[in-house]
């Protein structure tokens, strides 16, 4: 590893992950990650903001080494998880006189996941500021941004913002600095999509907060530092919007070729119609790509076979992800094909609880699909016509 300078006196010192390919045991890290740890030094105190993962605190301590750190004033915590927090035990080992800076919601949690003592806490507000000297941090507490304790930090003189999840992407890059907009762009809405999307309605009103601070750096805890922040700003801004587009996703499973033969006609049926399809056989399918389609789509029709009496299990893990997620999906309908019977389009539509959507009858068939099928399928593309020319998409 080594420490590079942002502007005069702030440093990147965190860690790249190259070979890390998940993530909380779901999410697919195709690019590796990093956890960006940032050092500050001001004329009379100096500060870090943020840690790094457990597994790689050799990095962060070195950094600081080589930097020749002999005494930190303050470490602030931008939220609690592990790979942001989790060294801190050992950087206080370092630096035993260092105060922690964080909000009352985040101490909490950094006492319970990580055994550290009361007293080395201070506590902030939000809006608060914290002098470095010649330097200021101030504080804004942005609850479910990701966590409930999440906040954010201000480098006033600088103009550099560390929000931590937020406006960031999984990536390890050698770059420090966004070169690669379009790049960044999908590695950006792909984390959006499976990070960010269920706090949708609480963000949308924090990219206006950030936006009026015009910020001339945006220094995540993943990923490159953007030096474009109207970039990542507007993404965000139409990520986090009502507005969808004229697109289908259909997540799919087929045991015996039924369920796969009904997709495949249903696809082409919306293609004839206009409409863009984005099929996603689940037993294939990286669930980051799934999520990243779900960002945008109008419509989401999920296929599945029946197993005993219920959706295949495939198809029920991956209706409960999106139905965590909350996409802004406007329309859903089920498909698939039964033996003996079963309620697979109940127990799918039972689990959109939390999705907004209007559901669409359910086009289910009992064992191979024949011409009615098809013809039923034909009305379900006529009818999500309609529904996406209801609303402006088409």
């Amino acid at each position: 590893m080594v420490s590079r300078e942002l502007v005069s006196g702030v440093f990147s010192v965190g860690a790249f992950d190259f070979d890390r390919r998940i993530f909380d045991e779901l999410i697919p890290l195709p690019e590796g990650t990093s956890y960006n740890s940032y050092l500050i030094r001001g004329s009379t105190k100096t500060a870090l903001i943020d840690t790094v993962d457990p597994a790689k605190e050799y990095d962060l301590i070195s950094n600081l080494v080589r930097l020749g750190v002999e005494h930190l004033d303050y470490i602030v915590i931008n939220h609690a998880e592990q790979d942001h927090a989790g060294t801190l035990p050992m950087i206080l080992e370092f630096y035993p006189d260092a105060r922690v800076v964080t909000n009352a919601k985040c101490r909490d949690l950094l006492v319970a996941l990580l055994h550290l003592p009361l007293e080395c806490f201070t506590v902030i507000a939000d809006g608060e500021t914290l002098s470095l000297g010649d330097r200021t941090l101030q504080f804004f507490i942005t609850p479910w941004t990701h966590w409930p304790e999440t906040q954010i930090t201000w480098l006033v003189e600088d103009k550099i913002l560390f929000p931590c999840d937020l406006f960031g992407f999984h990536a390890a890059t050698s770059e420090l600095f966004i070169t690669d907009e379009a790049w960044a762009y999908r590695s950006a809405k792909r984390y959006y999509a499976e990070i960010m999307m269920p706090f949708r309605g609480s963000i949308k009103g924090y990219v206006e907060k950030v936006r009026a601070l015009s910020p001339a750096m945006i220094a995540p805890s993943h990923g490159p530092v953007n030096k474009n922040p109207k970039f990542i700003l507007d993404a965000y801004a139409d990520w986090t919007s009502d507005t969808v587009k004229n697109e289908v996703v259909i997540p799919y499973v087929s045991m015996h070729g039924s369920t796969a033969k009904m997709v495949e006609h249903l696809t082409g049926a919306l293609i004839a119609r206009g409409i863009v399809v984005r099929p996603f056989n689940l037993t294939r399918t990286d669930i980051g790509d799934l999520a990243f389609a779900l960002v945008d789509a109008a419509t989401v029709v999920i296929a599945t076979p029946t197993v005993l009496f219920g959706p295949h299990p495939t198809v029920v893990s991956a209706t409960y992800l999106a139905n965590a997620l909350r996409p802004k999906t406007r329309f859903a309908s089920v498909i698939g094909s039964y033996g003996w019977g079963g309620k697979s389009a109940e127990t799918i539509t039972k689990m959109l609880d939390h999705v907004k959507v209007e559901l669409i009858p359910p086009v289910m068939v009992l064992g191979e699909p024949d011409e009615a099928t098809m013809q039923a399928l034909d009305r379900l593309a006529d009818e999500i016509l309609m529904k996406h020319k209801e609303i402006n998409i088409v």
